[in-house]
């Protein structure tokens, strides 16, 4: 790990640019900015790259600079359940630094990645003088509670081809480009890791995209590439 300097190859960046758009820090003033910027620290991951695993102490702040990281946990059986994907500018831990606990459960990089740290006495002392990076952590929390719902109503759901839209749906934040033809959802997951994602075997989410593309629903471009066409009938399907 090195301290944080910028991956991209910009020619108008100081620096610390990427950290002033990490939503998170962006009510930080230029004095606060510069004494974070020294205690942040970098390390770029490849796929299939552990980031942190359950058991680890939760004694750092990790955000998401550039790429995309799944967070999971693995079921009675033995089987994967993925609770969910970040994507750049998103983050991790800070409710585990207020309790000082540990992770329970896994971080793995979906492709490569770049993931910046934030030690805990630093974070301690933005948290005191920003009440507004307070705010945003409480307004992220109360979207992971809810995705959190979302998820249990869908695992718990029966009907695999709900499961399989309320997917597709969710990954539009995430992977989703809108095109003339549709939105695109460019993927960085396998249909295994889809399966995993929706509560279903990676099986029967293949099978089920088949249906949805029989239908008209979307269109399936390789393994990586799906085009949702219809949006509003995948709705209607939850």
């Amino acid at each position: 790990m090195t301290k944080f300097k910028c991956s991209k190859n910009c020619t108008d960046c100081e620096g610390n640019s990427c950290i002033k758009s990490v939503p998170l820090l962006s009510s930080l003033n230029e004095d606060e900015m510069d004494k974070i910027y020294q205690g942040l620290i970098n390390k770029d991951y490849k796929k299939g790259d552990y980031i942190f695993r359950t058991g680890d102490k939760a004694d750092k702040l990790y955000i998401v600079c550039f790429g995309r990281m799944k967070i999971y946990n693995y079921l009675s059986d033995g089987r994967e359940q993925i609770l969910y994907i970040y994507s750049e500018g998103d983050f991790v831990g800070a409710f585990n630094l207020l309790k000082e606990d540990e992770y329970k459960y896994n971080a793995v990089a979906l492709e490569d990645t770049t993931i910046i740290t934030l030690r805990k006495t630093d974070f301690d002392e933005i948290i005191i003088k920003n009440p507004t990076i307070t705010l945003k952590i409480l307004e992220k929390a109360y979207e992971r509670v809810r995705w959190a719902e979302e998820l249990v109503t869908r695992l718990s759901s029966g009907n695999a081809d709900a499961k399989v839209a309320g997917l597709l749906l969710n990954l539009i934040d995430d992977f989703g480009t809108e095109t003339e033809a549709g939105i695109e959802l460019n993927l960085s997951i396998t249909r295994e890791e889809m399966g995993s994602y929706a509560g279903i075997s990676r099986e029967t989410m293949t099978r089920r995209l088949g249906v949805l593309k029989d239908l008209g629903y979307i269109d399936l471009k390789g393994n990586k590439k799906i085009v949702i066409l219809d949006k509003d009938k995948l709705e209607e399907l939850l």
